[in-house]
């Protein structure tokens, strides 16, 4: 009798955990870079069914269907896969779309595109409890914050030694006019936790002629263009916009391209790789007393 009612107490509580694995959404499209690495990270790129433009990384992404650039999105083509959910940011649009989408049944899970821990904490626990992965979710955000505290504290002896660069940041949408970083972006957040001075002082992005930037004599120039990337980025920059060439980061051969992926959805996994990418390019020579002392 004691032995039946165990097998029962224990087929009930499988019954529960099956249920419950069933709640949760299973057919998932993702609109920004950061969200589907994220995702990807916890376990999830089997649910994935589509992504967006921005959502470059891991590679195995590019085998998915399209949806489209996150601020204009196409309801009929993301209704027809039927995807449970779709996860974006404040960003993902327009509204008509994201309500129709609604009315067809798919949950829209907003997440913060901030650039800050505290929002990445919200986003990773919010994904970690629909992919049923909060374990997972807390491992990698202590990874995180580690790595930002380890960054930070390079950065502050650094800054016992060298003065904190000025630096601009340009972005290039498929080869369009640049764009400045200003104030409240993801990449004047990774310029200052990089240890730089961000020389945009507007607000979000903002185009600015290159006798602006002329005047602003940056000592170092981050990069985020379009398809080219590395030495080939570099010289399409300066080759496209040749005063550039005439500022102190262009005399200097300070010109460090990045992937623009990376300031699509807050912060996202490579965030720390590039944080140290970029302190690299800002203290050289501290960063080659830190190879000297590690031998």
């Amino acid at each position: 009798m004691r032995m039946t009612t165990l097998l029962a107490c224990a087929g009930v509580l499988l019954s529960q955990l099956a249920t419950a694995a069933d709640a949760l959404p299973q057919r998932w499209v993702s609109a920004g870079g950061a969200f589907s690495e994220w995702v990807v990270a916890l376990g999830g790129e089997s649910k994935l069914v589509g992504v967006d433009s921005t959502s470059q990384y891991p590679r195995s992404l590019h085998s998915l269907p399209g949806i489209g650039y996150q601020r204009a999105l196409a309801a009929e083509g993301i209704l027809a896969l039927r995807p449970d959910i779709l996860v974006g940011s404040n960003e993902m649009g327009a509204p008509p779309v994201l309500e129709q989408l609604k009315a067809g049944g798919v949950r829209i899970e907003l997440l913060s595109a901030k650039p800050d821990v505290q929002a990445l904490e919200h986003n990773l626990t919010q994904l970690g409890q629909l992919l049923g992965n909060q374990a997972q979710a807390q491992t990698l955000l202590d990874g995180y914050r580690q790595r930002l505290q380890s960054q930070a504290a390079w950065v502050k002896q650094a800054q016992q030694h060298h003065q904190a660069p000025r630096v601009l940041m340009l972005l290039s949408h498929s080869g369009g006019n640049l764009q400045v970083a200003g104030k409240d972006t993801l990449a004047a957040w990774m310029i200052n936790q990089a240890g730089g001075q961000s020389l945009g002082d507007h607000n979000g992005y903002k185009p600015v002629s290159v006798e602006a930037m002329l005047a602003l004599d940056p000592e170092v120039i981050i990069f985020a263009g379009g398809r080219l990337e590395g030495d080939a980025a570099r010289a399409a920059l300066l080759q496209q916009n040749p005063i550039l060439a005439q500022t102190r980061a262009g005399r200097d051969g300070r010109v460090v391209v990045i992937d623009p992926t990376l300031l699509v959805g807050g912060l996202g996994p490579r965030v720390p790789d590039a944080l140290s990418m970029l302190s690299t390019a800002f203290y050289p020579s501290a960063q080659a007393q830190t190879a000297e002392i590690k031998r």
